[in-house]
């Protein structure tokens, strides 16, 4: 019997070191029932903050909040609850590539990876009609890749296009239960992007203008509630009347601000140097004279922040 014994031990031993998918499958299992489970996972903080800081333009409030909340949860061996972050603000203003930099930096590849996973309601939840089938359809996504590796990332863009009554089936996995449906899930970040909420965040940025003050002066705390109040109230909003915003399972809102012409123009550089065209700065100020600002009286925003700047780039080069 012992001899029996230790030869299975050494089949395993032997499929473990020459089959990857073997080992693949004990590493799945460990994901689900232990609290270490790597899932090529390889954050870089160090490497994030600088991407943050270096290439997303007039947002300081996403670039210390982003960077802050990821390296608190990552510290926790054993956290609580997943990281819950929520992206607001108008069209081009860095929210997409935000998500793209944490994809980077903590799987080694803006969206390739196997573990981060993204939702566009327009493609995946089209119908309003269909809301009962994509909660379950959904809830059996999510539970199957926290099974595959509980370090996942999930993102939803377009909040503002989600049925609403969908997100909230994901209620239960974005508390402080240690397990749900017997799979561990509290190691797992959920990003969730949005435009709704940007007349608040434009107001505020356009007051602050207005009293003479500069921009980095607006505090998160000065936006939050109402950035929590607006996607909690617009009938568009995934969020509407979610219990999700009820109870406070979001970590945090993140605003991102409207972008001034000192903005598009740095993103006009940047785009200009990914080209070997550093040089240009006559395309650069062409770029930022050609797009459209806004409010009508002052214009002191890109009224689609630098969302078209690779076609205006395009246009003079």
């Amino acid at each position: 019997m012992a001899v029996r014994r230790a030869a299975i031990q050494l089949v395993l031993m032997v499929l473990l070191y020459f089959s990857p998918g073997v080992q693949c499958f004990f590493e799945r299992i460990s994901c689900t029932i232990s609290s270490d489970c790597n899932c090529d996972f390889k954050p870089n903080i160090r490497g994030l903050e600088w991407d943050l800081y270096k290439n997303l333009y007039g947002q300081h409030l996403a670039q210390d909040t982003v960077s802050e909340e990821v390296a608190n949860f990552l510290q926790k061996e054993s956290p609580d609850r997943p990281l819950v972050l929520s992206f607001h603000g108008g069209s081009g203003t860095g929210k997409t590539l935000v998500s793209s930099m944490l994809g980077r930096h903590l799987y080694g590849t803006a969206m390739g990876s196997p573990y981060i996973h993204q939702f566009v309601p327009t493609l995946h939840f089209p119908s309003p009609d269909r809301v009962q089938q994509y909660r379950l359809e959904l809830k059996d996504w999510v539970q199957g890749n926290l099974t595959a590796c509980a370090r996942s990332i999930f993102i939803f863009d377009e909040m503002e296009n989600m049925p609403p009554g969908v997100i909230d089936v994901l209620k239960p996995f974005l508390g402080p239960s240690h397990t749900v449906f017997g799979t561990n899930y509290r190691k797992a970040i959920y990003i969730f992007i949005s435009t709704i909420g940007e007349e608040v965040i434009h107001r505020m940025a356009l007051e602050t203008r207005q009293a003479g003050k500069e921009r980095e002066e607006i505090r998160l705390v000065d936006l939050e509630d109402a950035i929590s109040q607006a996607v909690f109230n617009n009938s568009r909003s995934g969020f509407f009347h979610s219990s999700i915003i009820q109870e406070k399972l979001l970590t945090s809102f993140v605003p991102f601000l409207p972008l001034g012409r000192r903005h598009v123009e740095r993103c006009a550089r940047r785009e200009l140097c990914q080209r070997g065209e550093c040089q240009r700065t006559d395309v650069v100020e062409a770029v930022g004279g050609a797009v459209v600002y806004m409010p009508e009286q002052g214009q002191h925003f890109s009224s689609k922040g630098c969302k078209s700047v690779p076609a205006k780039v395009n246009l003079f080069l």
